[in-house]
């Protein structure tokens, strides 16, 4: 798996419309009324890396299996929602879960698909979203504290301290994950799963005709997103659930290319969700499969290594390492094992970000 995330936002933003195009698959209604999605749908998408189907040709591997994202779509939530306001409440816990946020934000005009404010306003509306998952950490960190009152040590004494300063941040309008916290008061936080500590992506929803090179509205969410150092991307959903029906690859870029677009939208939320998480890709190549991996970037060969089974990490020997280049360069494994282009690496070699790796073990 790579990294899973929870689509939030607003009713009628387009969140659906985004996970039916993600999972190619239309288990979520995306229909023009608020609360159509009554029970949070779950659904994984192969990421589309270049490299992998590269090194699979390479190999001649009989099967191709590409790292994952798992995605969460919410229903819409709308003001009031931690105070049970809507249906967006009931969901809340299903967000905690995750590792990112992907926070859909309408930017497209036109008054065919309603909108529960009457009018568009982008900033106005991420601010409704996030004062809701804010009150929900709130509660979250109330209850915490409620719980250790009458308790008393050392430890519970860093954790109430922490709290409080918690607290006060998010009464203060902030989110937490721009607080600076300790290594220790982030444990606390992570304990607590905290919507507001995780990274969001802000996701822009616009027309057809903007896709290419955004609007005003996509340039006041940018503005934004900058003064808190957040990742912006702009897609239009119902252009993604369009390429997604499109099975041949030539016909999909050819369509990418007709709206003067290199890539798929749905690409740049994946790549913006490995940036914002700061993830890398391994692969392990044969004949008998292609497979790409996600790691922390920074991770060790032997944490690499438990992603793909936790035998792996606990009899960890050592790592046989091709870089992607040299694996391309060389036509294979055979021919860089033989330039001296294969490296063994021990426990403390840090995984890069398309290495080709052979993992040997013994438990």
């Amino acid at each position: 798996m790579g990294f899973n995330c929870g689509i939030v936002g607003l009713p009628n933003v387009g969140k659906s419309t985004l996970f039916n195009a993600l999972t190619q698959t239309s288990a979520a209604q995306a229909m023009n009324y608020p609360f159509c999605t009554l029970e949070p749908n779950i659904g994984r998408v192969g990421v589309a890396d270049p490299r992998l189907y590269k090194l699979a040709e390479i190999a001649a591997s009989a099967k191709t299996i590409p790292t994952q994202i798992e995605v969460v779509d919410i229903a819409g939530l709308v003001k009031g929602a931690s105070k049970g306001e809507g249906l967006g409440n009931q969901f809340l816990g299903h967000v905690r879960g995750t590792n990112a946020i992907l926070h859909m934000v309408r930017c497209f005009g036109g008054t065919k698909i309603t909108h529960v404010h009457g009018n568009i306003d982008p900033i106005r509306d991420i601010e409704v979203v996030e004062m809701e998952l804010m009150l929900a950490d709130i509660e979250s960190l109330r209850r915490r504290e409620a719980s250790l009152v009458k308790k008393s040590s050392l430890e519970l004494h860093a954790e109430k301290a922490f709290l409080t300063k918690a607290i006060n941040w998010l009464e203060s309008g902030n989110l937490l994950n721009q607080l600076s916290l300790t290594d220790d008061e982030r444990v606390f936080a992570h304990a607590l799963h905290l919507i507001t500590m995780k990274p969001t992506l802000y996701v822009c929803n616009v027309s057809e005709n903007d896709v290419a090179v955004g609007n005003n509205f996509t340039e006041m969410v940018q503005k934004f997103a900058d003064n808190r150092n957040a990742f912006v991307v702009v897609v239009s959903a119902a252009i993604e659930a369009e390429i997604a029906l499109i099975q041949n690859k030539i016909e999909r870029e050819e369509y990418l290319k007709s709206l003067g677009l290199d890539e798929s939208g749905l690409d740049r939320v994946v790549r913006g969700g490995y940036n914002l998480l700061n993830l890398i890709t391994f692969f392990t190549i044969g004949p008998q499969e292609a497979h790409a991996w996600t790691a922390d970037n920074g991770s060790k060969a032997p944490v690499a290594a438990g992603v793909i089974h936790s035998d792996f990490e606990r009899g960890f020997i050592c790592a046989e390492v091709i870089s992607y280049d040299d694996y391309v360069n060389c036509c294979g494994e055979a021919k860089a094992k033989a330039l001296g282009k294969m490296r063994l690496e021990g426990r403390e070699y840090v995984i890069g970000d398309g290495d080709i790796v052979h993992f040997r073990f013994n438990v």
